[in-house]
């Protein structure tokens, strides 16, 4: 079972929370190592450099949603550990892209399908997606895509 470089780098920086004995980033360092065991284990595949950071895009947005869920509570404590878990994860992922560059991206994706209305979204998503993916909100993307098309 080859692993991603990003999983070795994962791998690495657990072994570094262990001997710093940091408990906070042991844990969520080690829910992302269960996360990518499971879907190699159900899928019976071994995990490429787009899927693991689709998994890590998803593990993200889901704090998002608990964080901000936790803050409509009036549950700032939980909130908190949400947004910790987020900054570490973010940490493996590549560098954002500013709006200027998802807009860019878009134009391109626009261009060489031919998009011409609402109709096309799946043409342009399905280019634009591994370009953004971990890179930028896919959310975000596809309201501008709407945006653009309509």
């Amino acid at each position: 079972m080859a692993k991603s470089e990003l999983q070795n780098r994962i791998h690495s920086e657990m072994k570094m929370a262990m001997r710093a004995k940091d408990k906070p980033r042991l844990g969520i360092i080690r829910l992302m190592q269960s996360d990518f065991k499971r879907i190699e284990v159900d899928e019976r595949i071994d995990l490429d450099e787009a899927r693991v950071l689709a998994v890590l895009d998803k593990m993200v947005k889901q704090r998002r949603d608990s964080a901000q869920q936790y803050e409509d509570a009036d549950r700032q404590e939980l909130a908190d550990q949400e947004h910790f878990e987020i900054t570490v994860i973010t940490e493996f992922l590549p560098q954002a892209l500013s709006d200027d560059e998802v807009s860019n991206l878009i134009d391109e994706a626009i261009a060489a399908t031919s998009a011409s209305g609402m109709q096309d979204m799946g043409k342009v998503m399905g280019i634009l997606k591994p370009q953004l993916q971990g890179r930028a909100d896919m959310g975000a993307a596809s309201k501008i895509i709407k945006a653009k098309l309509s």
